[in-house]
């Protein structure tokens, strides 16, 4: 920390433009006219400070304002007097002109004060275009109507005259009130006369502001364009709404305000800008931050309880201390960077409105209370979690497959299956735990690809050997979606979790520990009639068997159906990248062939072949395109789909 120069000081017109101040005590410190241009001011302390303008510059600025003060006085006074030659009577020109003067301000003032200064303007600008000439016109045909006015207005046209213009005058005191409140009407105009004002005051433009502290100071007449406010403090700061704010946050004037008091109970921000906002003990109970952009703010301390949260954007959010009890965080987004630790927090709601019909918000827990650190315990599982989604059921059989085919390609990265979600209408939802720092993205393409492939082995599978039709499929499926069925398939098999080295044998109950990897190679394989596990021995022989009744080739140096088919048989046998499953269903599928093979030319075989074959293609798919299976059978299956007429 740097030594402490500054605080209490007399720095009026000092220049730091550029200097590295990070950490550095202005508290008290009187900066008026200061210049920190570009530098870097990262936890610099301002409480109390108080910026500005020095006194020579007020002083300019104070004739300027006099001077214009005086020209709209000499307007109004000028509109007033052309008011009140309505009651010149001894001219129809001067009543033409005082009528069209008064309509004139009339419809400026009403248009004014239901839009804006720039539709009153230019509803003005449209009249006089539309009665200048008429104007025109009348005076060069009646020119003695219209007298040049040589006196005064006396009487009753004088106090008219004298009202007429005292009335606008407050009009335009009205408007610029107006300005400088939390009407959004002519904003413009109050950012036109904040950089005039702020011309000679404090800047800190382009300044570095990480975690800078201006409690307490006053602001006024202060450039802060382009300035890093990331998390800057401006809490009880005063006349910041002088400042020279431009594309900061600060120039949403409810944003501005909410910083500065730190309140903003029961207000919307729905859809605002509050990136590194710094809202550290804000009272936010209630308040609406849907869809709002709060990257890198920071909300230390502050009471969020019955907040929206809804699809706002929470990367790198400090949460720490947090009340949430009750917020509503429907699509947040959110990431590893988001800190939630120590939140105080009983219940939430996954869902802003209720379900259709219902008065379900999906709170969590269902039912009593979050106890100590489950809240951030439960998001930390989170933000570590491949959600795998099925809108037609699973099928257990191609997931287990395609979960060891993406641990196998994603080597590096530890997947453990935490739960399953059955969502109704057939959709479930998996959620796979991953290590920090994994590419989720990745795994979740990977998994997708990998179960397609397998579906579609296994539905062939369905095709060939039930005669099902696509129908009776997606009927297998959504029964497969079934809590029923899916505790009789995971919770009954074990599996191997894998800790330290060390083999355990552990039920599905105990499936959910992040920090361990779950292999399920158990789980979804095929069983024969009586329940029992085929024996990979049993089927090569099955096969083996087979095979054999088939014919020879005549030709030694030319391989027929039954030596094709004797290859592939081996090869799969001896690839150590199939697991025990896939082998088993390999083989299965050269068995098939090899039926096909004893009547090539009936059509019930030539279907089967072909499913077979299916099948096989997408059982080596995912395997590296570099072993030696997946060339072999390059080789070999087109030849035996020459040999079975399916070419």
């Amino acid at each position: 920390m740097p030594p402490d120069y500054y605080s209490g000081q007399n720095l009026r017109g000092r220049s730091f433009k550029g200097q590295n101040l990070t950490g550095a005590n202005f508290s008290k410190a009187d900066i008026r006219g200061a210049n920190f241009t570009n530098a870097i001011l990262k936890d610099a302390d301002f409480t109390g400070a108080k910026a500005g303008l020095q006194l020579h510059w007020v002083i300019v600025l104070l004739i300027v304002a006099l001077v214009v003060l005086a020209q709209g006085a000499i307007y109004s006074i000028f509109l007033g007097l052309s008011a009140a030659s309505i009651f010149d009577t001894r001219y129809t020109g001067s009543v033409f002109i005082g009528s069209v003067c008064i309509i004139i301000v009339v419809v400026f003032c009403i248009i004014t004060l239901h839009k804006n200064l720039i539709a009153g303007l230019g509803t003005v600008a449209v009249i006089l275009v539309l009665v200048s000439p008429v104007v025109v016109i009348l005076v060069l045909t009646f020119p003695k109507s219209f007298p040049v006015i040589r006196t005064s207005p006396k009487g009753l046209a004088f106090v008219f005259s004298l009202v007429f213009s005292v009335i606008f005058i407050l009009f335009s005191i009205f408007i610029g009130w107006r300005i400088q409140g939390t009407d959004d009407k002519d904003a413009w105009l109050d950012s036109v006369a904040n950089t005039f004002a702020a011309t000679g005051g404090t800047s800190f433009y382009g300044a570095n502001l990480i975690n800078a502290n201006f409690t307490g100071a006053i602001l006024k007449n202060t450039d802060l364009r382009k300035a890093n406010l990331t998390r800057t403090r401006f809490y009880e700061t005063k006349k910041l709404d002088f400042a020279r704010v431009d594309d900061t946050i600060l120039a949403n004037r409810a944003v501005l305000n909410l910083l500065v008091t730190c309140n903003g109970r029961g207000k919307s921000y729905a859809g605002a800008n509050l990136r590194g906002a710094n809202l550290k003990n804000a009272d936010l109970n209630k308040a609406n931050f849907k869809g709002a952009d709060i990257i890198v703010a920071t909300f230390e301390g502050a009471c969020l309880e019955w907040a929206n949260l809804t699809i706002t954007q929470a990367i790198d959010t400090n949460f720490t201390n947090a009340q949430m009890t009750g917020v509503s965080i429907e699509a947040w987004n959110i990431d590893s960077t988001t800190k939630l630790f120590n939140v105080d927090c009983r219940f939430i709601y996954l869902l802003e409105n209720p379900k259709f019909g219902t008065d379900d918000r999906e709170r969590r827990p269902s039912s009593g209370d979050f106890q100590p650190g489950e809240f951030t315990k439960l998001f930390e599982e989170v933000l570590n979690t491949v959600d795998l989604i099925f809108r037609n059921g699973i099928d257990w059989k191609a997931f287990v497959n395609a979960f060891q085919h993406v641990q196998n390609q994603n080597e590096d990265t530890e997947l453990a299956l935490q739960s399953i979600e059955n969502k109704g209408d057939g959709v479930v939802v998996v959620k796979v735990g991953v290590t920090d720092g994994a590419d989720k993205e990745k795994i979740h393409s990977d998994f997708t690809q990998n179960y397609q492939l397998a579906l579609q082995a296994v539905e062939e599978k369905y095709k060939s050997q039930l005669q099902a039709k696509d129908n009776e499929i997606v009927i297998y499926r959504q029964q497969s979606a079934d809590m029923k069925e899916i505790v009789s398939l995971l919770a009954n098999k074990p599996i191997n979790v894998q800790v330290d080295n060390k083999i355990e044998n552990k039920n599905m109950t105990n499936s959910n520990d992040s920090s361990r990897k779950i292999e399920i190679g158990s789980v979804g394989r095929d069983f024969n009639a009586s329940g029992q596990a085929l024996n990979l021995g049993d089927i090569s022989g099955t096969v083996t068997n087979t095979i054999n009744e088939l014919a020879a080739s005549p030709e030694a140096d030319k391989p027929g159906i039954k030596e094709l088919l004797t290859q592939l048989q081996a090869a799969i046998e001896a690839d150590t990248n199939l697991s025990k499953e896939d082998k088993v269903e390999a083989l299965e599928q050269v068995k098939a062939l090899a039926e096909a093979g004893k009547s090539p030319q009936e059509g019930a075989m030539q279907k089967t072949a072909k499913t077979a074959i299916k099948i096989l293609k997408g059982t080596i798919s995912s395997l590296p395109s570099a072993t030696k299976l997946v060339e072999q059978c390059s080789n070999l299956l087109p030849l035996i789909s020459n040999f079975l007429g399916l070419g």
